[in-house]
């Protein structure tokens, strides 16, 4: 059973509600750099390894800045994303570009910094080619569709998904770049999200090791890189375990031999772009209790909402709730944990075995430093919150400022409605 831990404890958080407020994400530094460094020891026997952030999990500088400094890129799928990867001084080829329905000054932002180019739209072949020019070095990303199962409710099943070219695609693709000028080439996939079995992901690589090996047949181009993506899940739920790196790292190498290795297709690189893996458990949603009501049910109203953490609104998605300085206490109410959004889906739990729950008691959602503020919005008038990081010597500092009225009114022209 994976163990639901804090970084911290009772008395350091009231502090730090003291100085900051509440609601807050808090990411832990000292966890998120070991757990860095677990990943690329994993791929250590790759003749190279690039973890490419997924910055959409938590776009902050701050957070990049520390991947960067352990050996990470970027994975960007936006303007802002590729802004703030240039922020946090990440370039060139340690940036992969992955969008889709994705406008001209994206794709010159992209060009601009050097990053790697990953087409999604077999037809953005010609459109960057028009428009801007095709870079020396390309990729596509793979969507096998029916010929690979799994997706969820997140990302989506692979033949249902927007994403990515067909197999038929990807091999003319290829064809057409290198006619094009095109001198280097990679190739990509991400086809699962936030998965649990280890075997999805050896049997994704092992697909695509088969597929670069058919290209080097078909076409007599070699692919320099395979991004095998994301989705690498953790476990959300305490009876849950985390994917075992090592069962996963040993399955692609063995895959990696038998299909690139003995057909001279060696040395690939390899890439991923987790997000979740990397940040999830090591960031929290930290909150107070305004309020309890009685009514047909019991429910406990804290000060953040769905505008600070979406995703069990979004997905009916499980996030642990400790509250602070009864982690001992029998788990003998049971509660439905709400936000003040004036929507009935804002809840954060649903029938919840808990310990007695009281005004102004320190709440603490687990697993929130991946999709969590990222995903943050401002209907209702709600403000995004501060986003903290708990440095390596137990100091915190302040990475995003709380929103201010004046922020969300700023767009406004207020002095248009005078008379």
């Amino acid at each position: 059973m994976a163990e639901k831990s804090l970084p911290f404890n009772t008395q350091q958080l009231e502090s730090i509600i003291e100085e900051y407020g509440s609601p807050f994400h808090i990411y832990d530094e000292g966890a998120i750099r070991e757990n860095a460094r677990k990943l690329i020891d994993a791929f250590s026997w790759a003749p190279e390894f690039k973890e490419y952030f997924a910055v959409k999990a938590t776009p902050n500088p701050y957070i990049l800045k520390v991947l960067r400094e352990e050996g990470f890129g970027a994975d960007c799928s936006s303007l802002a994303e590729l802004i703030l990867a240039e922020k946090a001084r990440i370039f060139d080829e340690n940036i992969m570009f992955t969008s889709n329905n994705t406008p001209l000054n994206e794709y010159n932002k992209a060009l601009e910094l050097g990053a790697i180019i990953n087409l999604d739209d077999f037809s953005h072949i010609d459109y960057l080619d028009k428009n801007v020019g095709l870079p020396k070095i390309l990729s596509f990303r793979y969507n096998p569709g029916r010929l690979r199962d799994g997706g969820n409710a997140i990302i989506g099943k692979p033949a249902d998904a927007k994403y990515g070219l067909t197999k038929d695609q990807i091999f003319e693709a290829y064809r057409i770049a290198q006619e094009k000028g095109v001198e280097r080439f990679g190739i990509h996939t991400m086809i699962i999200s936030n998965e649990l079995d280890a075997k999805y992901f050896i049997e994704t690589a092992t697909m695509m090791f088969k597929l670069i090996g058919e290209i080097y047949e078909k076409l007599g181009i070699r692919i320099e890189f395979v991004n095998l993506g994301g989705g690498i899940g953790i476990p959300y739920r305490p009876e849950q375990e985390p994917v075992n790196l090592d069962i996963v790292s040993q399955g692609i190498k063995k895959a990696y031999d038998k299909f690139i290795v003995e057909k001279g297709l060696d040395p690939l690189k390899i890439a991923m772009e987790s997000g979740r893996m990397i940040l999830g458990p090591y960031g929290y949603l930290v909150t107070k209790v305004l309020h309890k009501k009685e009514i047909y049910k019991n429910y406990v109203g804290v000060d953040a909402c769905m505008a600070n953490l979406m995703r069990p609104a979004l997905y009916g998605a499980y996030h642990h709730i400790t509250v602070m300085g009864k982690e001992d206490w029998p788990c003998d109410y049971i509660y439905d944990v709400t936000g003040g959004l004036c929507e009935n889906n804002d809840k954060f739990a649903i029938d919840r075995a808990l310990p007695r729950m009281d005004v102004d008691d320190i709440v603490v959602i687990h697993d929130a430093g991946a999709h969590g503020h990222a995903m943050g919005f401002n209907y209702n008038g709600k403000l995004r919150s501060a986003e903290l990081l708990l440095k390596e010597d137990g100091s915190v500092e302040l990475i995003r400022r709380a929103e201010t009225l004046e922020d969300l009114f700023a767009t406004l022209d207020f002095a248009g409605l005078e008379d």
